[in-house]
């Protein structure tokens, strides 16, 4: 892991430092947590320090950009939060009617609350927080935008029926936990742009794919993709520092098709 990625392990803003504190005091006033994960990276995409904060609340993981991710492997992914007794439903924030799903389970979760009950919406930095509240709201009341910490304070909406919604910054973890987890991450973009070596993202992503698609994928490597989208400078050397960028937003935006990059085991 060279040095740009290693710094991105120990980025964690003072933002998410006073967030995170004061995550824990408004909680004390939430009846249903909803925990926004990227559907590509159920297991990398969490914060582990979110669980003993919550505690017994009610809870809903929301699955984004399930469009982006394998259908199976979503699938296998909301059977297993649901034998850890986590309700789990897969989305495209996108898709009003997708969210409308989510904002149904939701309302059943706080059925029971008298009065007016609330909801806190969770998640890494760009794990589609935004999106979703948005299709909950069916309005653009949060801020969205593909980079990782855009919104940076608390707000409060009014979802139809007697839910109100928190918004939160994005949480990044103090640190990520393995090197398999940091480059998944950053392909994800959770991790800012600027904190990372996209080559190195992008070669540990081709390995990955090599291994686990042996003979099943059409995914071009850095060069590849390189020459066919005309990254070159002169003497015919690659640009493959942009190249990289131009390919991380590619896998982002679907181009290679649908990748889940981890499998619940």
């Amino acid at each position: 892991m060279n040095a740009d990625l290693q710094r991105a392990v120990q980025w964690y803003p003072g933002h998410m430092v006073r967030a995170m504190r004061r995550i824990g005091e408004y909680l004390k006033m939430i009846d249903v947590v909803v925990e926004v994960v990227d559907a590509r990276v159920p297991a990398s995409g969490r914060n582990p320090l979110l669980d003993a904060l919550i505690g017994s609340r009610k809870r809903l993981i929301v699955l984004d950009r399930e469009d982006l991710a394998d259908a199976a492997t979503t699938k296998a992914w909301v059977e297993r939060f649901a034998s850890q007794s986590l309700p789990a439903i897969a989305v495209n924030g996108r898709e009003q009617p997708s969210v409308r799903r989510a904002g149904q389970t939701i309302a059943k979760l706080a059925s029971d609350v008298p009065g007016m009950s609330r909801a806190i919406v969770l998640g890494l930095p760009n794990s589609g927080k935004s999106s979703i509240i948005n299709g909950l709201l069916r309005r653009a009341a949060a801020r969205t935008e593909d980079r990782a910490g855009v919104t940076r304070q608390l707000q409060w909406f009014r979802m139809a029926g007697n839910v109100e919604l928190m918004d939160t910054p994005g949480i990044l973890v103090p640190k990520i936990a393995t090197p398999e987890a940091q480059w998944k991450l950053a392909m994800v973009g959770a991790v800012p742009r600027d904190r990372y070596d996209p080559q190195e993202i992008v070669g540990h992503f081709h390995r990955w794919l090599i291994e686990h698609r042996a003979g099943r994928t059409r995914v071009p490597d850095l060069e590849t993709f390189a020459r066919e989208r005309g990254f070159s400078r002169k003497g015919g050397e690659f640009d493959l520092h942009n190249a990289a960028q131009s390919y991380v937003s590619a896998f982002n935006d679907g181009v290679f098709g649908r990748i889940s990059l981890e499998e619940p085991t």
